[in-house]
């Protein structure tokens, strides 16, 4: 399984965002990121516990770095829209996509943002079970 690193982040996801996934409020330069978060909510997906990935599928790492993206808020803004380009980039490396309106993938990012942190299992189960209905593999 291929991960994401962070230059990919911001040469695919970031730049993405900012070109195609336009709001009223513009992302500010990728050098602004806040220190480490970006860094961590790449890394956590792939972390290990005795020698077990904490995250042992590729849906299951797709759930944690999407939720951490949003959640953690790695930018000074944008964090959904970039969320959405890295798991979209993510899976891409994958040879997977999500077969999902833009709509309903925006109104469940926004859900996403929305939820309590102490919903967190729920939610990443959620976002799991998201990804597993709309997923589908590249041709």
């Amino acid at each position: 399984m291929k991960d994401i690193t962070i230059q990919q982040v911001e040469n695919l996801a970031f730049g993405f965002a900012k070109e195609h996934l336009r709001l009223d409020e513009p992302i500010p330069d990728f050098s602004t990121r806040f220190p480490n978060k970006l860094e961590s909510c790449l890394i956590t997906p792939f972390m290990k516990f005795g020698g077990k990935y904490l995250y042992p599928s590729m849906v299951g790492k797709a759930s944690i770095m999407f939720y951490l993206l949003i959640k953690n808020h790695p930018f000074q803004n944008g964090n959904k829209r970039i969320a959405v380009a890295t798991l979209l980039a993510f899976l891409g490396k994958n040879n997977k996509w999500l077969d999902v309106e833009p709509i309903d993938l925006y109104n469940f990012t926004t859900w996403i943002a929305e939820s309590l942190p102490e919903a967190k299992g729920g939610t990443v189960k959620a976002i799991e079970d998201f990804i597993t209905k709309y997923i589908t593999v590249l041709e």
